[in-house]
């Protein structure tokens, strides 16, 4: 996911909220969020091509999500794929510290990425470029292809979006528009992460739409202080269109 919001148990109602998007290559082929046979308390979508997810969520209560970390001064290698940073959280058992301290050991095995884990109670953060374990105080944040709360445009602009929608009774649908903005910062605002000023700009707005790169899934998750977890997805099918994916469960 390339673009990625959440709060922390900043609101009266919801201990946590996230929002994200998903920007892919359009070719490449993903399953929408579903509670998977292998492990039916997990629900997450599955990137075909490699086995792995991007985000999701367990009814006992583990999230993860992850970015890649975009430097085009490190060569990426395409060894273990990241999406299994996200899977083998969700299908464990070990506390996100823990997880996060035997990832630290395999760090090098991984293109760069920045990967979010948590449980009911502990929320943590993990970058192998950074090399550094960062437990998340209560609090809104924002991640894209650079490390926590990096100030490009397009993160600044949705979290204070989303800043200014949590003092309000908002909706479902109001976080999907903080999703849906496909604003370009001008040039000298565009960050300078070693790839060409046209794929920049490419990748600038919150949601990309571009025939062969784009935003693929949005989600928004919210968590409310009685364990009850509202998922939504919209789908893109690459014909224009943004099918709906909808679940509400209870974490254990």
């Amino acid at each position: 996911m390339c673009t990625i919001l959440f709060a922390y148990k900043t609101h009266p109602e919801y201990d946590f909220i996230f929002l994200g998007n998903r920007d892919e290559f359009r070719k490449r082929p993903s399953k929408e969020a579903h509670f998977w046979q292998t492990h039916p308390s997990v629900l997450a979508g599955i990137d075909l091509e490699k086995g792995g997810t991007w985000t999701g969520v367990s009814k006992e209560g583990r999230i993860a999500f992850l970015t890649n970390h975009r430097d085009g001064s490190i060569p990426e290698k395409n060894r273990v794929s990241r999406g299994n940073l996200t899977r083998d959280f969700l299908t464990g058992d070990m506390s996100p510290l823990n997880y996060l301290k035997d990832i630290q050991n395999k760090r090098e095995d991984y293109d760069p990425f920045n990967l979010v884990v948590a449980s009911q109670d502990e929320l943590y953060f993990y970058s192998n470029i950074e090399n550094k374990i960062s437990i998340l105080e209560p609090g809104v944040y924002g991640l894209s292809n650079a490390f926590l709360d990096t100030p490009w445009y397009k993160v600044e602009k949705a979290k204070n979006r989303f800043m200014d929608l949590l003092d309000t009774d908002f909706s479902v649908d109001q976080l999907f528009e903080i999703l849906s903005d496909t604003e370009k910062p001008p040039v000298e605002e565009l960050p300078d992460t070693g790839v060409s000023l046209e794929w920049e700009k490419t990748l600038s707005s919150i949601c990309i739409d571009t025939p062969e790169y784009g935003t693929q899934f949005k989600t928004v998750m919210l968590f409310d202080n009685n364990k009850k977890v509202q998922f939504h997805e919209k789908i893109y099918d690459n014909k224009g269109s943004w099918n709906d994916n909808n679940s509400i469960f209870n974490i254990y």
